[in-house]
């Protein structure tokens, strides 16, 4: 009978750190607070239909976005 030989996959490393990970807890903090100023009364308020929705701006488009494509820049070799 022929052996079976399993190959092994290396798994790429998480390229989260912990900046990373600290700028989405901070992501996630303001669309939490972005959705409370939201809950606020009255609805036609200020607070609801301004500052929320700039506070959720920031949030979604802003700060997660560089939580994920945030990473450390690679150093370029001496050869190339």
């Amino acid at each position: 009978m022929a052996k079976v030989v399993k190959k092994e996959t290396k798994i790429p490393p998480f390229s989260f750190d912990k900046r990373n990970i600290y700028l989405l807890g901070i992501g996630i903090a303001v669309l939490i607070i972005g959705f409370i100023f939201m809950a606020q009364p009255p609805v036609n308020g200020i607070v609801s239909l301004s500052i929320a929705p700039v506070i959720l701006f920031i949030g979604y488009l802003i700060i997660i976005p560089i939580a994920i494509f945030y990473g450390k820049k690679k150093k370029k070799s001496s050869g190339e």
